[in-house]
């Protein structure tokens, strides 16, 4: 059976306290013991000491039932790796539209510079080769999760992942790359309209926010000093402005012009165009129009709905002239920030999150970016916006290819040379150092285990010890078998997970819910409450909630479920209802099922678990519910 549950005839009460004495039959038994895995997540910052309590593991020696397992440890010395590991993903996307066609193109440009920069670099993909390094983070850690992965709706994102990175080795291959580059230009040049702007897909219009990003993906790699054809940017400049002017020429039309006419769209547009000013000057007949947009950045940035349009907005009128205005864009922006040492600068607003291309959030951290270098030459808020790109990066996958594009652009801008370190972070437990038998190239990603009676209750005082510049991270996992009623919850994580019970009435109003405070009884409704909060959006959220051996679900038909503004699939077994969330946002969110009590007794409702798939130290659990039920 799954979960581990069995089946057991007696003639008495069962181990589970489900039945009464005298009652006779087969009832589902689930051992009072259970495997539960804790985890603390161990970031640090830059060069230092820092120290950290696992306050359950220090104080395990007081259960006698308790038996441990094993502490598991883990360390990423240098993260940095993984956003360079996503670069194959843009290569590789299967999709023939004018976007992705670029982001191929600007993947192998931005690899072949990269593998040119420094020769290091070549050597350690070559060490990649053949090992686990370039296994999605989904097919890791299996012991760690306490479910297959084969279990999951997520095999194929995880296979799909892999696949992508193992190509990483053709990036790095000349004569592949140099034929990659020349084909992806030539598609491109050839999807381009002799007008030249760039339809989505071959056959469709001209559309202008495809041509303005691809536009601004050639002035990106220039900036970042790769070596690229311009040429197809600079003809599509006089089709951009035309667009420009014909939308000036509207509102004039309509005696509008001392409204506030700025959109994103004119934003972005300003922006792109001011990389290119050197190069192509405007046009005397767009020139009105240009100078009259960029008159509505000055005095109306304040009204844009989104970061990074008033990013776009910053640097443009930066590169035009008015850095006054931009600087106190950008003042602006810091002002409303969130930063913390683990997390870096964030922003609690929904303006980076959300459907429109000007809120997606990774590409909107990445205007941070260039705003704060380029405006203010401020290395501190450049490094804790890369921060918080690379903390992105731990708990979830870059789903599209600008976003990728985008989040690599903004790691290499930065200045510092992210991937030039090999320092190893530095774990003890409980004095301890921990010595890694293997190192993985690069990532400087290392694991240790400690089984059973290796590990004592002081390996609950951990030290953290890092020499260089720079975000790193580490997690400790201790596994261990415990008496279910002596679990007590766990939330030493970003993650915090509660679980109650509710019974279900109904009455004259029609139903109610009444926190379960007493006994119940055979036939009742029992709701199940999860509280999920989290401070930071996630992907891969599995939550498993155990069941009474007592109660039967309510409902066993599993499915899709919408709530929230997020979707998940949702799966009855024979022990625990299981949730699978693709994408979770920050917040506080609610989870709820029901079962019917069907024996009379004594026993516990289990534990309820939540463990992010793709990082594993993120996880939390509750406390179990007992509950009496009366004849």
């Amino acid at each position: 059976m799954p979960d581990g549950a069995g089946f057991l005839q007696y003639k008495a009460v069962a181990t589970t306290g489900a039945l009464s004495d005298g009652e006779e039959g087969w009832l589902p038994v689930i051992p009072r013991r259970i495997l539960v895995t804790e985890s603390m997540a161990l970031p640090i910052r830059n060069a230092g000491e820092k120290k950290f309590s696992f306050d359950k593991l220090l104080k395990s020696g007081n259960s006698t039932t308790l038996q441990t397992q094993f502490v598991h440890v883990q360390a990423v010395s240098q993260p940095a790796w993984y956003a360079v590991m996503a670069l194959p993903y843009l290569m590789e996307f299967p999709h023939e539209c004018a976007e992705q066609t670029f982001n191929r193109y600007y993947a192998n440009a931005l690899a072949r510079h990269i593998a040119l920069s420094d020769p290091k670099i070549r050597r350690i993909f070559d060490q990649w080769k053949g090992t686990d390094a370039l296994d999605s983070p989904l097919m890791k850690n299996q012991d760690l999760k306490g479910i297959m992965l084969e279990e999951t709706p997520w095999l194929r994102e995880a296979k799909d992942e892999a696949a992508a990175r193992r190509n990483i080795a053709l990036l790095f291959d000349e004569n592949h790359i140099g034929a990659q580059l020349e084909r992806a230009l030539d598609r491109l040049s050839g999807m381009q309209y002799h007008d030249g702007l760039w339809p989505w897909f071959d056959g469709g219009r001209g559309n202008e926010y495809i041509s303005l990003y691809i536009v601004t993906g050639f002035a990106r790699l220039r900036a970042l000093g790769v070596e690229t054809d311009i040429t197809p940017a600079l003809k599509a400049l006089p089709a951009l402005d035309r667009e420009l002017q014909k939308y000036y020429d509207d509102i004039k039309k309509a005696k509008m012009l001392e409204e506030n006419n700025l959109t994103p769209w004119i934003a972005h547009h300003l922006y792109t165009r001011s990389f290119f000013l050197k190069d192509r000057a405007i046009d005397r007949s767009s020139q009105e129009a240009f100078d009259y947009f960029k008159a509505q950045a000055a005095k109306h940035w304040a009204s844009l709905g989104s970061r990074m349009a008033r990013a776009h907005a910053a640097l443009a009128l930066n590169r035009l002239g008015d850095p006054t205005t931009a600087k106190l864009i950008t003042r602006s922006l810091k002002e409303n920030a969130v930063t913390s040492e683990e997390m870096g600068m964030w922003w609690k607003d929904s303006q980076g999150d959300g459907w429109w291309w000007w809120q997606a959030p990774i590409e909107t951290q990445a205007m941070m970016v260039e705003a704060f270098r380029e405006i203010d030459a401020d290395a501190k808020a450049v490094e804790d916006c890369q921060v918080w790109l690379l903390k992105q990066k731990q708990v979830q996958d870059w789903k599209t290819t600008k976003a990728t594009a985008d989040a690599v652009y903004a790691l290499l801008l930065g200045g510092g040379n992210l991937l030039g370190s090999d320092a190893l972070l530095e774990i003890a437990l409980g004095g301890i150092t921990v010595k890694p038998d293997k190192v993985e190239a690069g990532t400087g990603f290392y694991e240790k285990r400690f089984a059973g009676g290796e590990v004592k209750p002081e390996f609950g005082d951990i030290t953290v010890s890092k020499t260089d510049k720079g975000v790193s991270w580490a997690s400790v996992h201790w596994q261990y078998l415990e008496d279910m009623a002596k679990v007590t919850s766990h939330n030493a994580t970003p993650l915090t997970l509660e679980k109650s019970l509710w019974v279900r009435h109904n009455t004259a109003k029609g139903p109610e819910l009444t926190k379960l405070a007493g006994p119940v009884k055979i036939g009742d409704e029992l709701v199940t409450r999860l509280v999920l909060k989290n401070d930071r959006a996630m992907e891969f959220i599995q939550i498993k909630d155990l069941r009474g051996s007592g109660t039967e679900p309510v409902n066993v038909l599993s499915g899709y479920r919408w709530q929230d503004g997020f979707g998940y699939y949702e799966v009855t077994r024979d022990t625990a209802s299981h949730f699978f969330v693709d994408s979770l946002p920050p917040g506080t969110h609610v989870f709820e099922s029901s079962t019917r009590v069907q024996h009379a007794g004594k026993y516990q409702t289990g534990i309820a678990e939540i463990r992010c798939m793709y990082a594993p130290e993120f996880n939390a659990h509750s406390a179990s519910v007992m509950i009496e039920v009366e004849r």
